[in-house]
């Protein structure tokens, strides 16, 4: 029952407000237009250098050069398949999810108290960063799988001014 006296207040909840978002993904240097135009390079190569065979009397030739063109379209295929993988990491000030969906769009999602959690890294000499982990209360993940070294390392910052932010809490503004 209401007595009428309650101030409803207009603003978000502060125990959600985002303060870290990203959206990884696999890296593809090759677009569609860009496939398309190594397909095609290599169907007329193919092509032309069965030809050749097929004059020399050499048949049997002319179909395993289409045979290759179908297998590297294959590869091709599945390797844009397993592009469509991401991973989604939110941090707020009451929770930090991190939400992993696989290329055949099979979703696991793990949620941490970001008071609790530690960002740990292994770190290879040569190389840099090479894997990424969260560790809270006996769980650890591997995070950042799609990125570089140098990807990761400034992933990791960031991720780590957002826990930092978090631990302090919402921050509110004064009225004056």
């Amino acid at each position: 029952m209401s007595t009428g006296n309650e101030i409803e207040r207009g603003e978000p909840d502060q125990r959600e407000v985002q303060i870290f978002s990203a959206l990884l993904t696999p890296h593809r240097s090759l677009n569609r237009t860009g496939f398309l135009a190594v397909m095609l390079f290599l169907s007329v190569v193919s092509f032309v250098t069965g030809l050749v065979f097929l004059m020399m009397g050499a048949w049997p030739v002319f179909g395993f050069f289409g045979l290759d063109v179908l297998v590297i379209w294959w590869a091709f295929k599945a390797n844009f398949r397993a592009a469509r993988a991401r991973e989604e990491i939110t941090v707020t000030t009451s929770e930090l999810r991190v939400r992993r969906i696989s290329h055949h769009g099979q979703v696991a999602e793990w949620t941490f108290n970001p008071l609790w959690v530690r960002l740990d890294m292994e770190v290879d000499e040569d190389f840099g960063i090479e894997h990424l982990y969260l560790i809270s209360r006996g769980h650890q993940i591997q995070i950042a799988r799609f990125l570089g070294p140098e990807e990761k390392a400034s992933f990791y910052k960031s991720l780590v001014e957002a826990l930092n932010a978090a631990k302090r809490g919402p921050t509110y503004n004064s009225v004056t």
